[in-house]
């Protein structure tokens, strides 16, 4: 079985068959992450170019360690090392990269719609690894390939994603993918972090933290994206944490088995308290684990692998 898309763009859009063939494919290759050896030869010969413009911790290694482990050949570009800071487009330096003979680029970018004009400029592969505002469709798949894992399922589930949604492409992703995969999502934040215009997003949004945490089987917190806001949103950490803070007070009020999750990094104390991010309900670095297995799944569906993906 082969995906429908030929770049993963974001979730927006993709059919419950392709995502379900990523986290089956992920599954697979969590087990290989298992072994002693790690290392499978799926995508030998493929030369991989993580193209990163801005800042990343857990999405860079992630995606270097998958190449590796696939036994392709990773690239790092660099920005501070760059022709950019000479003047050189995002065109040109594509081109360019392309001309050394590449197959595929990992693409992060401040500018939402980055990896999609990759696709009108070179015949690689494109992935988005988070563009602006708009999508981080990777962070999504891994986020249910750790609740289906967890909880064993995805339809039907309830998912409370609360914090800065207006700056969140994470949040925008799990809506789309959640939603095509049956899952019952719904969006929550101060009022001003709260994106304008939420009708496209097809889920609930509110600013009532009670009502989103309501029956919910999954609560995922969101850092408040203070680097991206030109002004003051809320009137202090204090009360943040006090309106929209998830601590061992709100846990309590939650089922038994509720899943914690965030996708890094946490500002403990804030949106997150230190006792429930380390706690049993968290999943937080199961998630990161994940975050290898499902992004060697997506370049390996999208480089073409067969059947040998485990081998």
């Amino acid at each position: 079985m082969n995906l429908q898309i030929q770049h993963l763009l974001g979730l927006e859009g993709v059919s419950r068959e392709d995502i379900t063939l990523i986290l089956d494919t992920a599954d697979e290759f969590y087990g290989v992450l298992q072994r002693d050896i790690k290392v499978v030869p799926t995508l030998r010969g493929k030369t991989v170019v993580n193209l990163f413009y801005e800042n990343s911790t857990r999405t860079k290694i992630s995606f270097e360690l998958a190449e590796k482990r696939l036994s392709a050949s990773p690239l790092n570009f660099s920005v501070s090392t760059s022709s950019v800071n000479k003047g050189e487009s995002l065109r040109d330096t594509i081109q360019n990269i392309e001309a050394m003979k590449i197959d595929m680029v990992v693409v992060r970018h401040p500018c939402a719609g980055a990896p999609y004009f990759l696709t009108q400029c070179t015949g690689a592969v494109i992935v988005n690894a988070g563009d602006g505002l708009h999508e981080h469709p990777t962070q999504a798949l891994l986020d249910m390939m750790t609740i289906r894992q967890k909880l064993g399922r995805l339809d039907g589930l309830k998912v409370a994603i609360i914090g800065d949604i207006f700056h969140s492409r994470v949040a925008r992703s799990n809506a789309w993918g959640m939603k095509a995969m049956g899952m019952n999502v719904t969006l929550c934040g101060p009022p001003t972090l709260l994106p304008q215009h939420t009708d496209s997003l097809g889920v609930p949004v509110t600013d009532n933290i009670d009502e989103a945490l309501d029956g919910a089987d999954v609560v995922m917190l969101l850092r408040v994206q203070l680097e991206r806001q030109s002004s003051a949103v809320f009137p202090s950490e204090h009360e943040y944490r006090e309106r929209y803070g998830f601590d061992l007070e709100r846990l309590s009020r939650m089922k038994k088995e509720v899943v914690i999750m965030h996708p890094g990094p946490i500002n403990r104390g804030v949106e997150l308290a230190s006792n429930v991010a380390d706690s049993e309900n968290s999943v937080i670095l199961d998630q990161v684990t994940n975050g290898v297995a499902v992004r060697m799944a997506a370049l390996y569906l999208l480089g073409g692998g067969g059947s040998e993906a485990v081998r």
